[in-house]
Formats: C-alpha cells, structure tokens, sequence
C-alpha cells in the first residue's frame, strides 16, 4: 500500500465541538488574497492591480489583510512601503505581513513596516513530521528552538520600532506550518515556547494560526486538533486562535466550520478560494452560510456579480460556473419540477412578507448578494416546466398567465427550445408570448363594436377578415346576442366567419409591469376539441378582453 494515514488524533478526548449547533457570531476575517492568492497567479498582479485589490478589500469590509511577504521581493517590499507612504491605509484597517523565522527575513520585514499605524507580523516555521526529517533533518527540539529564536528576535525588533513610531500597533502571530501533519503535542509544545517568550497580554493578544497548510484528514480531525489546542495553550485569554485552511480534498469550508466550533476565533482566507494548489478557504462561501444561518459576517456581498468581474479581471483568474453563491448557475433552476416549487416558494413569500427566507431550492435570496431572478434563477430551455415559465412572464413583465394556459405556453417554449437547442433568455420568451398570443390579427379584427343593453347583452360588431389572403379584404357587420358583453361580441363573429367554437376560459388583471394603465385579459375557445388561446392587452379592459377573443380566433384559423 503506497498511502497510509498521515496526521495524528489529539492524546485525549476532543469532543466538545461536536455537541454546538452552529456558531453564532463571525469569526474575525483576514484576507490573505494579496499573498496566498498573489503568489499563485500564473501573471502576479502589478502594483496598480494590488492597490485596487487591497482598496476592494477594504470595501467588503475586512479590518485584516495580510499583503505579502516583503522580504520575498522587491515588488513585495515596494507595494508595503507604497501603502505606507501614500497613505492608503485605513486607520480601522490592520496590515499582516508574513515572515519565516529567519534572521535576514525577519530583520528586513520590519525595515518594511516602519511608519505602520497597525500591523501584524506573522511568524512561521514548518513543524510538521515530513518537514522535520525531509527538509530540515532536525529534531523536534531544534526546531523548536528555530521558533523561539525567531520570535525572541521578532519582540526585540518590535521594541525598538515602537520607540521609535509612538502610539504603533504592532502584534505577533505565529503559525507552526503543516500544523496538519505534526503531532498535536508537539505542535502544542512549539506553540507554548513562543508564547513563553512573546509574553501576551489581554491587552496586546498574540494570534495562535493552526494552518491545513495540506489537508491531511477528514475535518472532524482538524476539529479535534483545534479543540485541544485551544484547551492546552499556556495564557489562553491573551491569545486569539486563527485558522488558515486549504482544500486539498476539497474541505476547507467544513474544515474551517467545524474548527469554530472547536474554538477558533479567527479565519484567514481568500475570495472565491484563491491560493497555491487547490486554493484556501474561499471565505465568500464560508461567510455567506454563516449569513445562510442569521449570522451577520460584517462582510459586505451585495454585488457579488460586481466583485467576482473585477476579480478575475485582477487576477486573471475564472470562477467556476458551480462555485457556491458566486457561480454563474448556482441559483439556476432549468428543471420544470424545481422551477415550479421555486415560484410557488416566490409567491408564497409575496403572500407571507415577514416569513423566514426558505424558498424551495434556494438557500439564499438571490437579491442579498445582486443577483436578479430572471437571469439567475428561473432559467427557461427544454427541459423546463409551466410553473418557471409563468414565473418568467410574471416576475418581469407583469402577466398572470393562467394555469390552463401555461400547458399550451410551456409546448410552444420547449418547441422553440428544442429547434435551437440552446437556452432562451427572458426577453425572447416575451417575445414568442407576445407574437402568439398577444392582440394577434392575422386573418382578422374587429374594428369597431357597439353595446345595446336588451334581456342580456346585444353587441353590433364590424369585422374586417380576408388579411393576409389571396381573397383580399371584406367588411362584415353583425348583431348578436350573448349572456354578457364579451359572449355578444363572440357570437357575432361566429355568424360573420361562418365558424363556429365554445368560449370556454376567461380572466383579466391589470399589468403591473411596463404600464399600470394597461389591462391584460386572457381568452380560450375550443373549437374540434382543441384549445386555443388568446391575449388582449389595452388601456381599456374590456376592449383587451375583444383583442383577446380575436387572438383566439386567429390562432384557431387555418385558412
């Protein structure tokens, strides 16, 4: 067997997290978009992109973001001092850079920072059992000592930087890289040496990072291992314990949930997952469940459309069309038995306004993070239902298709579908619906109608018919009478056309899309035993309810 188990369960019982239902405030979020996420595009971003990036940051709302590695690159050095220098820092904003413990790294990263109002400086060294004996070849208390000498270095340092830039917010993190693959004691025993010597206070916290720098195991280990250390930290009020996930096998989100639960307070993350090999923790996602579950994260997505353009413009990266929240078709429902669940969720909340958000199919509202329901959730192609098409016509243009209709409606659309083979946006389903069924004159009209109130109703109706046929035009006026004004009008053009049909379907509403002095009235005859549908759509409603009776009769026609 090639592969064997490659991480390490606490040495006691670390259980606690299992019995919490959920967390109930957000984490403290750290962007590492600028570094994880930088440093694994094929085309690093210039300096001009890391500024707009870094300033689009500070919009969603993150109070920590970690920039880079200055010591690793000019371009890092340079973009460090850039911010500092133009000042384009807020002051509610901390800046993290990442160092290893090494001497020069150290020393030049803090040549970086001098003139910062708030920063953190992360140290790290990889404590992990493959790193120890493949690329180390030290002992455990070797490298230990690698962590306790870079740290004593990082206080003495920091000292002197803040004797000379009074008022400086300077704090320390630390990460035992490859947390994941070290032994839960020994990690805890490198952590604590740090901690010996940085001495934390309530006041100044020292940050505790536990990184799936590779993810080694299912999430409920990374669980139990966060939950032990949190457990067994020496001055455990003075730290804050941060995680700082990848997704190697695809569980840096449920990593990264369950390692809250187990007592993590803090999240270092990027948008939409960024970062070397698989990426890390895509804290779009992971924010929005938490916002899922009535968790206010302080990170604004309203225009998640609008971030994810300018993210991949920036980075020259794509989002996949599946990713969670952010895909392009995550809200899409092409399924005619999910799209009617939808609208009927849709209107239910139309009915219910204060209810709790728990529409079918839709874990969110698409409008908290600006996606529109026509384009991203009710998607329209063959394989759809009356129930999304009605939606459609309803959401966005304002028309209440009736129920029987929408059999004769949803045909057409899967019709139209099927011949292009290809999805149909909202405005051309409006524009089959319109040329179908809507004021249609194609072999006839009536042009002008008179009522004469009798027993019932008595209607003197002029119909022009012959258009578009090689017989030409005729005029013809009849009178009829009809239990109503509309059954008058039907039976006069009956006797005009020399057909004959039922008037069976009848409803009307007033349009609340486009124009609300437009009447919409819907007409079915049946004429052999086949349905035929009309739409009248006018100022006046009883003049649309004559337009749709025509529609009718046209679309029965085959002359």
């Amino acid at each position: 067997m090639k592969y064997k188990k490659r991480f390490f369960l606490p040495p006691e019982d670390c259980f606690d997290w299992v019995k919490k239902e959920g967390v109930s405030k957000p984490p403290i979020w750290c962007s590492v978009d600028l570094r994880d996420g930088n440093q694994a595009l094929v085309i690093p971003m210039s300096l001009e992109e890391k500024i707009e990036f870094f300033n689009m940051l500070v919009k969603i709302g993150f109070k920590e973001i970690e920039i880079g590695f200055p010591a690793a690159s000019d371009t890092e050095f340079e973009f460090c001092r850039t911010l500092i220098e133009k000042n384009l820092i807020p002051n509610d904003v901390t800046v993290q850079v990442l160092t290893q413990a090494r001497d020069h790294i150290i020393t030049r990263t803090f040549e970086a920072i001098a003139g910062m109002k708030n920063v953190i400086v992360h140290l790290y060294n990889s404590t992990s059992v493959a790193q120890r004996e493949q690329v180390f070849r030290k002992s455990r208390d070797e490298i230990t000592e690698i962590a306790a000498s870079g740290a004593k270095l990082l206080v003495s340092l920091a000292d002197k930087l803040r004797a000379e830039n009074p008022g400086m917010n300077l704090r320390f993190e630390y990460s035992p890289e490859s947390f994941t693959g070290t032994e839960p004691e020994y990690a805890l025993e490198v952590c604590n040496a740090v901690i010996d010597v940085i001495k934390p206070t309530r006041e100044r916290k020292l940050i505790i990072n536990l990184p799936v720098t590779v993810e080694e195991s299912m999430p409920h280990i990374y669980a139990c291992q966060v939950e032990y250390m949190a457990k067994n930290l020496k001055n455990r009020e003075a730290l804050t314990i941060s995680l700082h996930p990848h997704n190697d096998r695809g569980t840096g989100v449920a990593d990264s949930e369950l390692g809250l639960l187990a007592g993590a307070e803090r999240i270092e993350g990027t948008l939409f997952g960024n970062g070397e090999r698989t990426g890390n923790v895509d804290i779009v996602t992971l924010a929005m469940n938490m916002y899922s579950q009535g968790v206010e994260t302080g990170l604004d997505f309203s225009n998640l459309p609008e971030l994810a353009e300018k993210y991949c413009r920036l980075t020259r990266m794509s989002i996949n069309e599946r990713q969670p929240y952010s895909g392009a078709l995550v809200f899409a429902a092409f399924s005619g038995s999910h799209q009617d669940a939808i609208a009927k969720g849709m209107k239910y909340r139309e009915d219910n306004p204060e209810s709790y958000w728990n529409v079918p199919y839709l874990s969110v509202d698409p409008h908290d993070i600006g996606r529109e329901y026509d384009a991203d959730v009710i998607r329209i192609n063959s394989q759809s239902g009356r129930g999304g098409i009605g939606f459609i016509l309803r959401a966005n243009f304002g028309y209440n298709i009736p129920p029987e209709m929408l059999n004769t409606v949803r045909k057409l659309m899967k019709e139209w579908s099927d011949i292009g083979h290809r999805e149909l946006p909202a405005d051309e389903i409006l524009r089959i619906f319109s040329d179908t069924f809507i004021n249609k004159k194609t072999y006839f009209d009536i042009t002008e109608v008179h009522y004469v109130q009798m027993d019932g109703k008595k209607a003197e109706v002029t119909v022009e018919t012959g258009m578009n046929t090689p017989h030409g035009k005729r005029i013809i006026t009849r009178e009829a009478i009809g239990n109503g004004r509309l059954d008058a009008v039907s039976q006069a053009v009956k006797d005009a056309l020399k057909i004959d049909y039922s008037l069976t379907g009848y409803t009307e509403h007033a349009l609340t899309k486009g124009s609300s002095s437009l009447a919409a009235a819907y007409v079915c005859i049946e004429a052999d035993g086949v349905q035929y549908w009309g739409v009248g759509v006018l100022p006046d409603i009883i003049d649309a309810s004559v337009a749709a009776l025509v529609s009718a009769v046209n679309n029965s026609l085959k002359l």
